[in-house]
This record gives structure tokens, sequence and C-alpha cells, in this order.
């Protein structure tokens, strides 16, 4: 387990980015999801994230795998990426992500995002749904990150008690 610097997961996000382009330039009609796990703190890399990077990953393949053009997986130290692209409206990829984010025992632990044909992400709003709220309290997870009305630990801690569960369930 391998702490990562702010320059490595910004160097990181960067290198997304030119994949995702190089990927929707390579498979023109498609729609990319970019699947990472969201984990708080400077490990990235750690066996919860293993655990969840992989039951996410088999979520998608479940949910895409009849209509699977391309998939991509990267076990970084900043952490697990998997790349899917799909020939369906972009639209439809989103709801089916957010159901997936949103009723998988660890899909508050996954970040699916959609990026059009257009290299445009599709965000939540753009099929009704409202913003991703935090782990611990009902608040929008975007307020409770700047205010950081959370510390690291807790958040660790909720994490590890998400996982823990998942495990205990017969799953992983």
């Amino acid at each position: 387990m391998e702490m990562i610097t702010l320059e490595q997961l910004l160097s990181a996000r960067d290198a997304r980015a030119a994949r995702q382009k190089e990927l929707l330039a390579a498979y023109p009609g498609c729609t990319l999801l970019c699947f990472t796990v969201q984990l708080p703190g400077a490990v990235k890399r750690n066996a919860e994230s293993l655990i969840i990077g992989g039951a996410g990953l088999a979520a998608l393949l479940d949910r895409f795998g009849s209509v699977l053009k391309h998939v991509q997986v990267k076990d970084l130290e900043t952490g697990y990426e998997a790349y899917i692209l799909v020939p369906l409206p972009q639209k439809l990829v989103k709801e089916i992500s957010c159901e997936l984010e949103e009723t998988h025992p660890l899909g508050r632990l996954m970040d699916i995002d959609v990026i059009g044909m257009d290299g445009i992400p599709v965000g939540r709003e753009a099929i009704g749904k409202g913003p991703r709220k935090c782990l611990l309290c009902s608040n929008e997870v975007r307020f409770c990150m700047r205010a950081r009305t959370h510390s690291v630990q807790e958040l660790e801690a909720k994490v590890n008690e998400i996982v823990e569960s998942y495990v205990k369930k017969g799953n992983s």
C-alpha cells in the first residue's frame, strides 16, 4: 500500500483524459465508460480497491457484455481503472451506470463516468438525477469534500465497513 502524491494523482487524471480521447477516436460511434474506484486518502491501491474494482468490472461486463467493443483494465498505484466502449446511446449508458452506482452493494465506492462520442462527459442531471450524496451524511458529496466535513479516517472506516459487509455476504 503506497501513498501517492497530489502530483501523481493529477498526472493520472491527465493520462486518463488522454486515453479517453484516444479510445473515442479509435472506436467511432461508441460511448465510453471510464470506471474508477473512489477511495479517500492518499492510498488508492489496496485490498479494498481491488475488491471494488473487480466487482465493478464484473457488474459492468454483466450489463454490457453482449455489446462490448473494447475493454481495457489498468491496476495502477494511483487506482484501479477500466475503459469500456459500447455502441449504445450515451443517455442509456448513463442510466445503466447510475443504476449500478446506486444499487450495487459497492456502487457507492464506484465512479463510472460516461463520455459521449463528442468527448463530453454525460452528467447525472442529463438523465434527471441529482448529485451524489456523501458516504457519511445526506449532503452532496462535493459540499463535504470542499468543506472537509469528515476526516479521512472516518471516510476510510466507512469504506472498510462497506467492503467487509460485501465480502462477509460471500461476494468478492
